[in-house]
């Protein structure tokens, strides 16, 4: 069974944390998702940085930047991870953009996923329907979980189409906003949850885009699985370093 199946049974709330790889700096990826884990986060989800990312904010934008400016590739990234699942049990998810994924050929990337310990792809870019048609079975075939995105905006019938062809969580978006710009919810937002949560989807959900605390995680995980923090954790490694990761996630321990 896949490592993000596994974690999604059971009653827990789970908490995923984004981050960039190759930030603060290109050496950091690695302490990063080791740090992450022995302060209990459940899943981590690895920005791969792109030049053009439309879904980020600022602060994403900014660490992506930066990444590239260090140097980070996709070889380098998968090179820095070669032996990853020697220290490391939590499900790893790479978050990227689908032209570096393209770029390095769609097989040669999912099989280099597999041969790592890779457990999904978020590409928020890659339209659900060429997915299905193109590359789904190329994804299957080398035991990856492909995580979709719904926004507010999305169609109920879009919505039961990413959860028929979806085998993991759907990614819920809390707003048609870009990362990093809300500081909690508000009966919109509210709303559109329970909306989601009535549908009773046969993959279970996690919200992100605006989860910064403990305040905000809780709203969203009492009509979610669980919540991704991104933005937040990115403003904590940079104004406090890499070494202080278990100050920011204990405040989700639940």
């Amino acid at each position: 069974m896949n490592r993000i199946n596994k974690k999604l049974q059971g009653d827990k709330k789970l908490l995923s944390i984004y981050f960039t790889a190759g930030y603060p700096s290109l050496t950091d990826t690695v302490t990063i998702i080791q740090n992450l884990e022995k302060s209990g986060v459940d899943m981590i989800e690895i920005g791969l940085p792109f030049s053009d990312p439309l879904a980020d904010g600022p602060t994403i934008q900014a660490s992506s930047t930066q990444a590239l400016k260090n140097g980070m590739t996709t070889e380098i990234l998968f090179k820095q991870l070669k032996d990853i699942r020697k220290t490391v049990s939590i499900p790893l998810i790479i978050m990227g953009y689908f032209n570096p994924i393209l770029q390095y050929g769609v097989e040669a990337f999912c099989k280099k996923c597999q041969e790592i310990g890779i457990d999904g792809l978020i590409i928020p870019d890659l339209p659900v329907g060429v997915y299905n048609d193109e590359y789904k079975a190329t994804f299957e075939t080398y035991g990856l979980i492909n995580i979709f995105l719904i926004t507010p905006q999305t169609s109920e019938a879009r919505i039961h189409f990413i959860d028929s062809i979806s085998n993991g969580f759907i990614y819920m978006v809390s707003s048609a906003s870009v990362t990093g710009s809300q500081s909690g919810f508000g009966d919109p937002q509210t709303a559109y949850f329970e909306r989601i949560a009535a549908m009773d989807l046969k993959n279970p959900q996690i919200i992100g885009f605006g989860i910064s605390d403990n305040k905000t995680f809780t709203q969203a995980t009492k009509y979610a699985k669980g919540a991704i923090i991104g933005s937040a954790f990115i403003k904590h490694i940079t104004n406090n370093g890499i070494e202080d990761i278990p100050t920011f996630a204990r405040q989700f321990n639940n």
